[in-house]
């Protein structure tokens, strides 16, 4: 007797007449708004020239940037013939969702424009949004599981679920292997970075634990997802999602070197009394 759960949670988290919620776009909406108030948080505590009131205006380009980077590297990165021929399919976010690599890419873009407008350090910004980063990558991997989608590959453990639209064969519930790995797991490398290391007074340096650890994270998570495009003759346990991943391991480990081997920055004053009564 086949005991494995079948996936069958409903997308969809409220529907009024024409009105429909969906727990994926909840998740974004969620993960924005959580990362936007922790970054004001600790635009407090930069000893860089970034005021919360720069958290609180990027906070729309970040939306846009998700949003557009997101689905463009979808459509780009991992079906580009279907979606050219079938255009409007592009607009339909809920139906293939949107490629965590394409968003980085939005917001990056979408970042250098910003600091260049208000005259800030590039890093001031970036290393609170990769702090603010994992946790709207965790809510999203919750949101591709209720959304049955980004399967894992066939398994015979006991967790393993069946997803109605991948065949009757039990699968990792690798969405959750990545809500864990790539939300919780580098938001914890992120605290350390940020509270053990002085991440906030080396520049650079928390982005670069971010890039660092979703690779890694995302690499490890890609062994038990089903790939989604091939790549001919490599072998079977190396994903596209890896190749895609290189890039950020290399560039992060090149940010941490260089944010370790500079000297650190003095802490602004009010930063060390605002985080105690953060914490209080």
């Amino acid at each position: 007797m086949d005991t494995h759960y079948i996936h069958d949670l409903d997308p969809v988290a409220l529907e009024l007449g024409p009105l429909v919620i969906r727990w994926y776009a909840l998740a974004y909406i969620a993960g924005l708004l959580i990362a936007w108030r922790w970054g004001m948080r600790l635009a407090r505590q930069s000893p860089l020239s970034i005021e919360p009131v720069h958290i609180d205006r990027f906070l729309t380009w970040a939306i846009i940037a998700v949003i557009i980077g997101g689905r463009l590297g979808q459509v780009l990165f991992y079906d580009p013939g279907f979606y050219f021929a079938n255009p409007m399919e592009i607009l339909k976010v809920w139906k293939g969702g949107m490629a965590f690599h394409g968003g980085l890419l939005g917001v990056l873009v979408a970042m250098l424009i910003f600091v260049r407008i208000n005259r800030l350090p590039l890093f001031a910004l970036t290393d609170i949004v990769c702090a603010g980063a994992p946790i709207g990558i965790f809510l999203g991997r919750i949101a591709n599981f209720i959304n049955g989608e980004h399967w894992g590959r066939p398994a015979d453990v006991s967790w393993a679920v069946i997803f109605p639209r991948a065949g009757p064969e039990p699968r990792h519930p690798s969405q959750l292997y990545e809500a864990g790995l790539e939300g919780v797991g580098v938001f914890l490398l992120v605290l350390v970075g940020l509270y053990l290391l002085g991440g906030l007074r080396r520049p650079g340096l928390i982005s670069g634990l971010f890039l660092v650890g979703y690779a890694v994270a995302r690499s490890v998570g890609e062994l038990f997802r089903a790939p989604e495009v091939p790549i001919g003759d490599l072998p079977a346990w190396i994903t596209y999602g890896q190749i895609l991943s290189l890039p950020m391991l290399l560039g992060g480990l090149y940010l941490v070197w260089r944010a370790l081997n500079r000297p650190v920055l003095l802490a602004p004053s009010g930063a060390s009394d605002a985080r105690a009564a953060g914490h209080g």
